[in-house]
């Protein structure tokens, strides 16, 4: 017989209550246990001592006996400092599908050509502006150099 240590509801609708049981794993939810060990009352505020209550020593003994903890009563026991709950990492959960990730690529290309189009005639004009400022630069220059000639012819 495997046996759990897990959560059992009650209350009304909309007003949740649980139960901290020992209870066979083959049984229904809130159907029969074998003992109680604790309560649950999610609508305390997180700080306040009653929204979790457990028998401590009577969990040990279950646990001794070969009780397995689920995911909730496990992290009441962690908080409680009677067992070590390892944290679940997954990264790859939050990553988008293949099919997100490969609309993201085309979207980034897209976006890379588009600026690459942008800078070019940028690149160009700023290419032929200064070969217009020099030939300004050197056409007075060259104007300058024929007035001390006409000077002299004078």
């Amino acid at each position: 017989m495997a046996v759990k240590i897990r959560l059992a509801r009650g209350g009304s609708k909309k007003r949740p209550f649980y139960r901290v049981v020992v209870a066979d794993e083959r049984a229904p939810r809130d159907g029969r246990f074998i003992e109680k060990v604790g309560t649950y009352n999610p609508l305390l505020p997180a700080d306040s001592a009653e929204r979790v209550t457990l028998k401590l020593e009577r969990i040990e003994h279950w646990l001794s006996k070969g009780a397995k903890p689920t995911d909730r009563v496990l992290r009441f026991l962690d908080q409680a400092g009677v067992l070590k709950r390892e944290p679940r990492l997954n990264p790859q959960k939050a990553l988008p599908g293949k099919k997100a990730q490969e609309r993201e690529e085309e979207r980034k290309k897209r976006e890379e050509d588009a600026k690459a189009a942008a800078e070019a005639p940028a690149e160009e004009a700023a290419a032929e502006a200064p070969a217009e400022d020099n030939a300004a630069a050197e056409a007075p220059a060259e104007e300058a150099a024929p007035e001390p000639a006409e000077a002299a012819a004078d």
